[in-house]
């Protein structure tokens, strides 16, 4: 399998699929294809992802001469394709939780999306603060995050149980509230303890700040 993403400084949706694979142990090859700059004369990025699908988006997923493309569809193809590493939870009721958060953070919160890009490795304090009273949207978006954070079974644990697909999926999440430096519940800080302590998510960070010194 080899996985297409983008920067890891900056793509959350590669972010997602990419822990999945990493913290599961999938095999997997990664191809990294990083976002064009206005200041080049071809968008090589475009050009390289268009090859592979019409979307042109990352991530993409290509095993066996096929290619997918939408973040939770290679989430929940991959979890057909290895089943016995449980990448939703086992237990049923849970498996359903994380399916529906997993689902609310893919179609969901369009003003974090819009108004606070991911981007890792920067410190966006100041105009975290501009945002924060601007956009009562926004403000609503991150008390919807703290909610479902709050409901996971153990305060010191992640979303549902062990790490799963879930966990990957709010993982940008984190980055951002860190980056724009937003102020959150002491049990929303220790689920983002809990998430910057999971090896995978320690390697992809790294990586983007890998990228800033490249």
């Amino acid at each position: 399998m080899h996985l297409y993403i983008g920067n890891k400084n900056l793509s959350s949706w590669s972010m997602r699929v990419w822990l999945v694979c990493t913290a599961f142990d999938l095999p997997f090859e990664e191809v990294l294809v990083r976002f064009s700059t206005p200041d080049q004369a071809e968008n090589t990025f475009a050009q390289t992802m268009q090859s592979l699908h019409s979307n042109g988006k990352v991530p993409a997923l290509v095993h066996d001469d096929h290619v997918i493309w939408d973040s939770l569809a290679i989430c929940e193809y991959l979890a057909e394709l290895f089943p016995a590493k449980h990448l939703w939870p086992e237990d049923r009721m849970l498996r359903a939780r994380a399916r529906c958060i997993s689902a609310e953070m893919h179609s969901s919160f369009t003003s974090l999306r819009n108004h606070c890009p991911m981007n890792i490795t920067a410190n966006l304090a100041q105009q975290g603060q501009v945002l924060w009273s601007s956009y009562s949207d926004l403000r609503q978006d991150v008390a919807r995050i703290e909610q479902i954070w709050a409901e996971r079974p153990q305060p010191e644990g992640f979303l549902c149980g062990h790490f799963s697909i879930a966990d990957a999926f709010y993982a940008p999440v984190v980055s951002r509230l860190i980056s724009y430096q937003f102020a959150v519940h002491p049990s929303s800080q220790q689920y983002m303890h809990t998430m910057l302590a999971h090896p995978a998510v320690r390697l992809w960070i790294q990586g983007a700040r890998a990228e800033i010194v490249a």
